[in-house]
C-alpha cells in the first residue's frame, strides 16, 4: 500500500463521519438512493430525506409500485427534481431485469437510468466491495493537490480515475476505505475555499503545499448561472405548487405563480419536456 493510502486509510477509520450509507448492513439499494441523493445536494439535506424514502420504499419493488409522481413528490426540496423521475427508472429496470436486486457490475448499473460512471462505480465499491477507483469532486480536488501540486481540478477527464487506480490498495476492503477516505479528506479537510493542512494526515506528502501552494490557472469548469430570478426558479416554484396539489393546477392558479408570462412558459414546456409534469384537460399535475 502506497503511504498516501496507508495515512488516509487509518485516519478515515479515526475520524470518517459516522454517516447512515457506512453503517454495517446498509442495503445495495439504500446506497445507491443515498448516491442519487448526494449528488449536489448537502448530506445534512440528504439524510432526513433518505431515512423518510427508505421507510416507505425500502427497496427497488416498492418504488417500481408506486407512480411516478409520488416519487417527485417525496423528492420534496432537494432539488434537480429528475433525478426522482431517473430513480424511479432505475427501480423499476432493477425489479424488470435483475428480479429486484440491485446488480453489483459496473456495466450492469450503467445500464440504469440515470447512473454514470460515477454513481456506478460508487454503488458497486460501497455497497459490494468490489475494487474499482471511484472519482468525485472531493476527491479530483485531493487529487490535484496532493499528487499533481495544483490548487484546483481541471474539468473531469478519464485522467482522474488513471490517478486514483495508481493508489489504490489491492485488497478490496482497504481500497473500499481508501475510495471512502479520499472523499471524506475532500469533503472535511481539503476543501475548496479553507483546507486545513494543519490536520491533513498527508500533508507531508502533498505536492501543493511543498510548491508553496500556487494559484490555479488551468481550466475551469463553467459557472452557473443565478438562481434567483432564472428559468431554474421559476421551474422549482412550479414544482412545489404541483408537489402540495394533489390535484390537477388549474392554468389560471399558473398563471398567478410568476409575472414574466413567457419565462414561465418556458418553464412550463421545460417540465413537460423532461416528463416531471403532465398536462390534462384540467391543468397541469405531477407524472
Amino acid at each position: 500500500m502506497s503511504p498516501i493510502a496507508a495515512a488516509v486509510n487509518a485516519w478515515f477509520r479515526a475520524e470518517g463521519r459516522d454517516l447512515p450509507w457506512r453503517q454495517p448492513g446498509f442495503t445495495p439499494w439504500g446506497t445507491l438512493v443515498s448516491e442519487f441523493m448526494l449528488q449536489q445536494t448537502p448530506v445534512a439535506r440528504v439524510i432526513p430525506q433518505l431515512e423518510a424514502w427508505l421507510r416507505r420504499w425500502p427497496s427497488p419493488n416498492d418504488l417500481a409500485s408506486s407512480p411516478a409522481g409520488d416519487a417527485v413528490r417525496a423528492w420534496a426540496r432537494l432539488g434537480y427534481p429528475r433525478r426522482a423521475l431517473w430513480l424511479h427508472g432505475a427501480a423499476t429496470q432493477i425489479a424488470e431485469r435483475h428480479d429486484g436486486v440491485v446488480p453489483r457490475d459496473v456495466d450492469a448499473l450503467l445500464g440504469l437510468s440515470g447512473i454514470g460512471d460515477y454513481t456506478a462505480r460508487a454503488v458497486a465499491v460501497f455497497a459490494y466491495g468490489e475494487r474499482h477507483p471511484v472519482v468525485d469532486t472531493n476527491t479530483r480536488r485531493v487529487l490535484a493537490r496532493a499528487i499533481d501540486g495544483q490548487a484546483d481540478a481541471a474539468p473531469p477527464n478519464r485522467r482522474d480515475l488513471a490517478a486514483m487506480e495508481s493508489l489504490l490498495p489491492d485488497d478490496e476492503v482497504e481500497a473500499r476505505v481508501f475510495n471512502a477516505g479520499m472523499m471524506e479528506l475532500g469533503a472535511i479537510v481539503c476543501t475548496a475555499r479553507s483546507p486545513r493542512c494543519e490536520v491533513c494526515p498527508i500533508a507531508a506528502q502533498c505536492a501543493w503545499r511543498a510548491a508553496g501552494y500556487p494559484s490555479y490557472e488551468g481550466p475551469r469548469k463553467a459557472v452557473q448561472k443565478k438562481y434567483e430570478g432564472s428559468d431554474r426558479q421559476v421551474r422549482g416554484v412550479v414544482m412545489a405548487e404541483l408537489r402540495a396539489t394533489h390535484r390537477p393546477v388549474t392554468p389560471d392558479e399558473v398563471r398567478a405563480l410568476w409575472p414574466d408570462a413567457a419565462q414561465l412558459h418556458r418553464a412550463i414546456r421545460g417540465l413537460l419536456a423532461d416528463g416531471l409534469a403532465v398536462e390534462s384537460p384540467d391543468g397541469y399535475q405531477l407524472p
